[in-house]
């Protein structure tokens, strides 16, 4: 029986809510370096809004497509729906509020968003099925966060410069390259349900030269924006932040020694995006 005090604490594990902090200060960048300088308040508060109706509503589908795959893996078997800790109902009724919430938020925005909402909406329901058919599912997973700045930056301003677009790439990048390494985590889980990952499709050390290739990209991608903008030396500081942890996170885990992989994954990439956003923060108070 599901005690109504546990729902709220439940739903927040559901879609790990402290993860957060991966997606947000991306976002906030966006918004940040669209206005060259501090965005309004009231900005802030609904990109704010519209991101964690958003997240909480792209990880909740992502967790009631996948319910019977979770079910049948050991590492996944103790999250909410698989065991029984909420109704499938039950995340259905919070996708609907997380919807209404990221809608809400959408018509406070710029008037364009309007027209765009969609676009993310789609990118949540696709992105469960196509570890069924595609390894690409990780590059996939790292476009929809890479949505983040760039929706913060059209949502303020109405506009998409090629420098948005490089910030964009940067955190898909980014994403996609740390969630090839997740991806180690499941390989044989994956390979025995006939589910494809870049685990399967390369094995270990494809993955590991994969992630590191696109984190490299990473930072090229944050050089080509800054070139673009019209920012000081704290954003420069910033990108050489981001090169010496993505730098750190890869010493972290290697090929056979995959111990400290959860805290290369959580704890170094919760680093990384405040590490960059403060950054861009002191440039834009600096500006």
């Amino acid at each position: 029986m599901i005690h109504a005090l546990d729902v709220p604490r439940r739903f927040a594990s559901l879609v790990k809510i402290e993860h957060t902090v991966f997606v947000l200060p991306f976002a906030y960048v966006g918004a940040f370096l669209a206005v060259d300088g501090v965005p309004s308040a009231h900005d802030l508060v609904w990109v704010t809004v519209a991101m964690v109706g958003a997240r909480s509503l792209a990880m909740a589908l992502n967790r009631l497509i996948d319910l019977g795959i979770d079910a049948r893996n050991p590492r996944t078997a103790g999250r909410e729906l698989p065991a029984g800790l909420l109704r499938p109902w039950h995340v259905v009724l919070f996708c609907l509020a997380s919807l209404g919430l990221f809608l809400a938020a959408v018509y406070q925005l710029d008037p364009v968003v309007l027209y765009l909402w969609p676009i993310p909406v789609v990118g949540f329901v696709v992105y469960p099925y196509l570890k069924r058919y595609t390894w690409l599912c990780h590059l996939w997973l790292g476009v929809l966060v890479g949505l983040a700045p760039m929706a913060a930056w059209v949502a303020i301003t109405g506009e998409l410069p090629w420098e948005a677009w490089m910030v964009g790439a940067a955190v898909a990048t980014w994403v996609a390259g740390f969630d090839l390494l997740y991806s180690l985590l499941d390989a044989e889980v994956d390979r025995a349900q006939g589910l494809h990952s870049a685990a399967v499709r390369f094995g270990e050390r494809g993955v590991f030269l994969g992630a590191r290739v696109l984190h490299a990209a990473t930072v090229g991608l944050l050089v080509a924006a800054g070139l673009g903008l019209p920012v000081g030396p704290y954003y420069w500081l910033g990108v050489a932040a981001v090169a010496g942890l993505l730098a750190y996170e890869h010493t972290l885990v290697r090929p056979g020694d995959l111990r400290r992989l959860n805290a290369a994954f959580f704890t170094m990439n919760g680093v990384i995006s405040v590490t960059f956003f403060c950054f861009v923060l002191a440039d834009s108070l600096a500006s």
